[in-house]
């Protein structure tokens, strides 16, 4: 990464703090962004939208498939039963319909923020009309995204409150209809400001979005946190990650700092001052950063370094990003393109 870039980025993160009334609010203090609050009771299936399964044979409606994590596309392995597709974030039911079955619950920020991005149209995103707030918390910028809305009701740039309605709970996006009416909720860290690039030199395809676009935003289990944070509510974001299983370790050549950390700095472990030949990126089972450590190991590419074991394909773990069984395992052709957006080397 070039010292102009680093620039920009410091200079962004200053002003952002500097203008937005939200910044410095806090992350510790997050709110359901519906009526819907049976996250917290003991009966999930009131709370998440079921998805409809077909599984050797046998038809069902799980809601547990509406939570964040493998939890769609069932195969059975050599690690017993397990969910091979990722979901990024959470399917929140509504509490209100109308007499069409229409859902009438309002759709409310769950902090106070700027909205980042408004996407008005159902089908430029399988997300279908969605919206993107921006919170500049101490922790960095991490950003709420808010989708399948059948209408929104702000405007990028508009700074919002906590609780404040950005639209109304839709079914927009593919593979939806009103019965499955629901919100659905991401806490995503943005993986890189160059995105765009990145994207014109993987796909063919236009983007609609651009910084905003799902693949350059990484979710954490929104779920989880809110849950934990009822618990304790001093909880913060840096203080979450470290709750989170590392699955996976890549080691990449150290050619300059790292976007991704000096986004988000507590990301850093060890001393980054020392030069060394590489750097080690710890990753979650989906491919969540959690923490980049210098390496004194040399590498002339991208290698695991570490993996969880485990008896079937690391493929159906790891939204195949890597492939291999056991302990071993290499980059696929889609983990290296992804790896190249966290390390910038595209």
């Amino acid at each position: 990464m070039t010292s102009a870039l680093t620039l920009r980025i410091l200079t962004a993160t200053l002003l952002t703090a500097i203008l937005s009334p939200a910044a410095g609010a806090s992350e510790t203090s997050l709110k359901l962004p519906t009526v819907n609050e049976h996250l917290y009771g003991d009966d999930g299936s009131k709370f998440y939208m079921w998805v409809p399964r077909v599984f050797e044979g046998k038809t069902s409606r799980p809601w547990t498939a509406g939570k964040y994590g493998f939890v769609r596309t069932l195969r059975r392995t050599e690690d017993g039963v397990i969910g091979t597709k990722f979901h990024e974030g959470i399917d929140i039911k509504p509490i209100k319909r109308d007499r069409s079955q229409n859902p009438l619950d309002a759709v409310n920020a769950l902090a106070a923020g700027t909205v980042a991005y408004v996407n008005p149209y159902a089908g430029n995103s399988n997300y279908g009309k969605y919206v993107v707030v921006k919170h500049n918390w101490q922790s960095g910028p991490i950003y709420s995204l808010y989708a399948h809305l059948s209408t929104t009701e702000v405007k990028t740039g508009q700074v919002v409150k906590q609780g404040q309605k950005l639209g109304k709970m839709g079914y927009t996006g593919r593979g939806i209809n009103r019965e499955r009416s629901h919100v659905h909720l991401e806490l995503d860290l943005m993986i890189s400001s160059r995105f765009n690039t990145w994207h014109n030199k993987s796909f063919g395809s236009k983007n609609h979005h651009g910084l905003h676009n799902g693949l350059n935003m990484s979710g954490m289990d929104i779920a989880e946190l809110l849950l934990q944070q009822k618990k304790n509510p001093n909880l913060t974001i840096p203080a979450f990650f470290a709750t989170i299983p590392v699955y996976y370790k890549i080691t990449v050549p150290r050619k300059g700092p790292l976007e991704i950390v000096q986004r988000y700095p507590w990301m850093a472990k060890g001393d980054h001052r020392t030069r060394t030949p590489s750097w080690e990126i710890s990753f979650s089972q989906s491919g969540l950063p959690l923490a980049v450590s210098p390496s004194k190991r040399s590498v002339p590419a991208p290698r695991v370094t570490s993996v969880k074991k485990c008896l079937s394909k690391h493929e159906y773990h790891t939204k195949g990003l890597l492939t291999g069984t056991g302990h071993r395992a290499s980059l696929t052709r889609i983990g290296l393109r992804y790896l190249s957006l966290v390390t910038g080397e595209f």
